[in-house]
């Protein structure tokens, strides 16, 4: 029974180059005596592959014992040595005919097989032969263009495929110097730098190029032609309001006042600002305000909406000089000194008034009047200083204890700019108000606070880490303590805490 020798056979993960070079490889496989029994192909790649072949193996073959000698070595006798037979005398005469016949079976069978030829026409034609071996090797040679196609790779930053001429000469056993000159032989040119715009050639209904990467490395490039979407005509120009029909000028269309929406009028006024302005006229008095508070935006970090004059000078069609007229004729005018407190004017229920900003550009800002957004009237911020220690029924912290929102950890809380603005103050005004009734504006971030205590409730500033001062405010101890012991523990001092009970007094009570 034959015995089999096993072989992994493989074209390595890049596969061959050309078909030509897959057979041979097959071809050579044959002549040593491997049978393939599996032969698995890659689906991207054809001439990449892997597979296992076999080949037999002669075994040693030994002479089987004769009949009588497996008896006897059964039965446990030593079997005796075989008789010595004298060697039959040699016969020289016959040797030598056994020789001459077997010499000339053998020219007999090389003549049959070996054609007679010309020794002379054989020197004559060696030439000829040599080139007509080199043409046929040069015919199964494949093109460029499809020894490349194997090796490339799909481009991650474009369409196509590439490969790095690099590579492709480490691939084909050849100096990038001779690629080169290959790429060249084939027309393709060689760009001078990544910037410079790549030569296309086109071959078997392919683009191909060469490009240099941020690295200065070569890649050779190539993507399927796109097919044509469409097919370019020349069209007849036409004069402008001239229809090619008649001839004639189309009529201008006309529209009556009031046919459009006020709504889409003001849209295509804001959608065009670089239109030109025209001297429309404005709206007088309070109608012009209610004409500008749907152009406005919403304030991001604080209530109320703004616009800047230049964007609705263009908005309504008018000089900016005018507009700003028509805000002095309302008493809305900037403040006479730079930062210096605003100009507020009340009209219809809203505040306005008029500032600056870093750039120098002009706005307009509104919000409701401040009885509307509290639900109620605000009392007036004091701005006496207070002495320190527990706040007296005139202090500020009473004006803005309203404004205070409640935050997440149960107390409440408002940052001093957007109280500032709400109680028609500047922050400054409003935080030297604080300090005067006993309050510290902290420096850092993680400076201690200063308490003070009003109403039942304790006050505090602090400092965020973006630089904003917050006011805080939550329910006090001691006035906890006043509703669990007496009036004892609250005529105790604020700042002194008191002694715990003990549980002999506990029990004694």
């Amino acid at each position: 029974m034959p015995v089999w020798e096993y072989k992994i056979i493989t074209s390595g993960p890049l596969g061959f180059a050309s078909p030509q070079l897959l057979e041979q490889h097959l071809n050579q496989l044959g002549k040593e005596e491997w049978e393939i029994v599996h032969f698995q192909t890659r689906p991207d790649n054809p001439l990449a592959f892997y597979g296992l072949a076999r080949r037999s193996v002669a075994r040693d073959w030994t002479m089987e014992a004769s009949p009588a000698a497996a008896s006897g070595l059964k039965s446990g006798a030593i079997p005796a040595p075989p008789e010595e037979k004298a060697a039959p005398a040699l016969n020289t005469a016959a040797l030598r005919a056994e020789a001459e016949e077997r010499r000339e079976s053998l020219l007999a069978r090389e003549e049959s097989l070996r054609p007679l030829h010309d020794a002379a026409a054989e020197a004559d034609e060696d030439g000829i032969a040599a080139d007509d071996e080199e043409r046929f090797e040069e015919e199964e040679l494949p093109t460029f263009f499809e020894a490349i196609r194997p090796h490339l790779r799909r481009n991650q930053r474009g369409p196509g495929m590439a490969a790095s001429v690099e590579y492709l000469a480490k691939k084909f056993g050849q100096t990038e110097a001779d690629l080169v000159e290959a790429l060249k032989e084939c027309g393709f040119a060689v760009p001078a730098g990544p910037k410079d715009p790549p030569a296309i050639l086109e071959y078997d209904g392919d683009l191909y190029w060469l490009n240099f990467n941020h690295r200065h490395q070569l890649w050779v490039n190539t993507k399927e032609k796109p097919r044509a979407a469409f097919k370019v005509v020349a069209g007849t120009k036409v004069e402008a309001g001239v229809t090619p029909e008649t001839g004639d000028r189309k009529p201008e269309r006309t529209e009556e006042k009031g046919e459009q929406p006020a709504e889409s009028t003001r849209q295509s006024e804001i959608r065009d600002p670089q239109s030109p302005i025209g001297s429309a006229p404005l709206p007088e008095g309070p109608a012009l305000l209610d004409r500008l508070r749907p152009m406005m935006r919403r304030n991001r970090h604080e209530p109320g909406w703004s616009g800047s004059v230049s964007y609705l000078a263009r908005a309504l069609q008018t000089e900016r000089g005018t507009l700003e007229a028509a805000f002095a004729a309302l008493g809305l005018t900037l403040p006479p000194a730079a930062g210096g407190r605003p100009v507020r004017v009340e009209i219809g229920g809203f505040t306005y008034w008029l500032n600056r900003d870093k750039s120098g550009q002009t706005w307009i800002n509104v919000r409701e009047g401040a009885a509307a957004e509290a639900g109620a009237p605000q009392p007036e911020l004091p701005l006496a200083p207070a002495p320190a220690g527990p706040a007296p029924q005139g202090s500020p912290l009473a004006a803005v204890r309203l404004l205070l929102k409640e935050t997440k950890r149960g107390s409440v809380a408002a940052e001093a700019a957007r109280l500032a603005v709400q109680l028609n103050k500047t922050p400054e005004e409003l935080l030297a108000a604080l300090v005067g009734a006993g309050l510290k504006v902290p420096d850092k971030a993680r400076e201690k606070p200063v308490f003070v205590e009003h109403a039942g409730e304790i006050f505090w500033l602090n400092r965020n880490a973006r630089g904003e001062v917050w006011l805080n405010a939550k329910a006090s101890k001691f006035a906890e303590r006043e509703g669990d012991d007496g009036p004892e523990a609250a005529a105790e001092a604020p700042g002194k805490a008191r002694r715990p009970r003990r549980k002999k007094d506990e029990t004694d009570a």
